[in-house]
C-alpha cells in the first residue's frame, strides 16, 4: 500500500440503518468519504478495490454501538467524525477515528444486550437465567456444512437476566469469531427449552467488543 496510512472509525448503527446489508454498510461509507472529499486507497490492477473493511460484520437486524472499520487513505489528510458524519445518513455515526496496530483476529468476544419483548405475561427472569447455567444448550446453528445442531454453551462466557417492561434483557459475552456465535440464537435456546417463555419480538444491540484477554479491542 506504499505510504498510505491504515485508520479506524469506531461507528454505531441504530434506527432504521439496521436493515442495511454489509454490502450496502460498505458502499455507504464509501460513499461518505467521496463526499467528505477523502481519497481512499485502492489496490492496483484492472478491479481496483478500495481499502475499507469492517473488522467484525454486523447481521441485518442487529443495531450497535461499538462497529469498527478499518480503512486506508492515499495522502496524509485525515478525516474527523464531524466531516463524516455531516455526509452519513440517520441511523449511522461516526464516534471516533483512530489508528490501531491491533490485528482483527485478536478481536475475540463480543458483549450485546438480547432483550426479549412479551405483548401480554412477562416469564420469569429466573426461569431464563436458570436455562443459561445449563451445562450444554443445542441449538440449530449455521455452520461450514450447513445448518447443524450445536452445542453453544462453550461459546457463552457469561448472561445476566433481568426484568424490564414487558421484557427480558439479557446482556451476554459470547465468542466473536472462530468460533462465533450469532447473539440471536440465546432467544432461539429460550423458545426450544422454554417454550412457555417464547418471545413475541426479540432485538439484539451489540454493546462492545474484546480482546481474548477481556480488554476492549480497538
Amino acid at each position: 500500500m506504499g505510504g498510505s496510512a491504515m485508520l479506524r472509525m469506531l461507528f454505531e448503527k441504530g434506527g432504521t440503518a439496521v436493515w442495511m446489508s454489509h454490502l450496502d454498510t460498505m458502499r455507504l461509507m464509501q460513499r461518505a468519504f467521496r463526499r467528505a472529499g477523502v481519497v481512499l486507497h485502492h489496490s492496483q490492477g484492472f478491479t481496483p478495490h478500495a481499502y475499507v473493511s469492517m473488522i467484525l460484520p454486523l447481521s441485518v437486524g442487529v443495531s450497535s454501538q461499538c462497529e469498527i472499520m478499518e480503512y486506508a487513505l492515499d495522502t496524509e489528510l485525515t478525516i474527523t467524525p464531524e466531516e463524516m458524519n455531516a455526509v452519513l445518513p440517520q441511523g449511522v455515526r461516526i464516534l471516533s477515528v483512530y489508528e490501531s496496530d491491533r490485528k482483527g483476529k485478536e478481536l475475540s468476544l463480543l458483549k450485546a444486550e438480547v432483550t426479549l419483548e412479551y405483548d401480554h405475561e412477562l416469564p420469569q427472569a429466573r426461569l431464563v437465567q436458570e436455562l443459561f447455567e445449563k451445562d450444554e444448550l443445542l441449538v440449530e446453528k449455521r455452520t461450514k456444512r450447513g445448518i447443524e445442531e450445536t452445542d453453544i454453551k462453550p461459546m457463552i462466557y457469561s448472561c445476566r437476566v433481568e426484568s424490564g417492561h414487558g421484557s427480558l434483557s439479557l446482556e451476554c459475552v459470547v465468542a466473536a469469531q472462530n468460533p462465533s456465535l450469532n447473539p440471536m440464537l440465546l432467544a432461539a435456546a429460550v423458545e426450544k427449552y422454554l417454550p412457555q417463555c417464547k418471545p413475541d419480538h426479540v432485538t439484539v444491540r451489540r454493546l462492545e467488543v474484546f480482546d481474548a484477554k477481556g480488554n476492549v479491542f480497538r
